[in-house]
């Protein structure tokens, strides 16, 4: 189960998209702004984050900037329907791991999900296995 929160400012998408991830048993929460994330971000740690880039306000790519400072190992993934606005060099140097464009099928999430998700257990193994052993200098 991994920690997920989800940032677009279209309620439909985040509630469809929270129910899809839940069902997979992950822990899920949604917000509606940059602004709104950050505040979460402040008290709360997620291991993904999916983050819509056209939003009111803080736009995903600044928002990405500023979690990406906050959360360094989590995975953070870009959902827009504005491809030609926001350029994938963009999400790049933000901090973006990933970049999908809208509609998004529940079946790529998903698939997506899988992946970071995968990512984020071998990181964490890697991690605990360099703990155990000694250093070699």
């Amino acid at each position: 189960m991994k920690r997920i929160l989800i940032v677009d400012d279209e309620k439909e998408i985040c509630n469809l998209f929270r129910r899809s991830l839940e069902t997979k048993g992950h822990k899920v929460q949604t917000a509606g702004s940059g602004e709104e994330a950050l505040e979460i971000l402040k008290e709360e740690k997620f291991q993904l984050l999916l983050f819509d880039l056209n939003l009111p306000g803080i736009n995903g790519i600044e928002l990405c900037k500023r979690a990406r400072k906050m959360l360094p190992i989590s995975i953070i993934i870009a959902i827009t329907g504005y491809a030609s606005m926001f350029h994938l060099l963009d999400c790049r140097e933000a901090g973006f791991d990933d970049y999908l464009i809208k509609p998004v099928s529940l079946k790529t999430l998903l698939e997506e999900v899988e992946i970071a998700s995968n990512k984020i257990d071998r990181w964490f193994d890697r991690d605990k296995i360099s703990e155990r052993e000694p250093s070699k200098k």
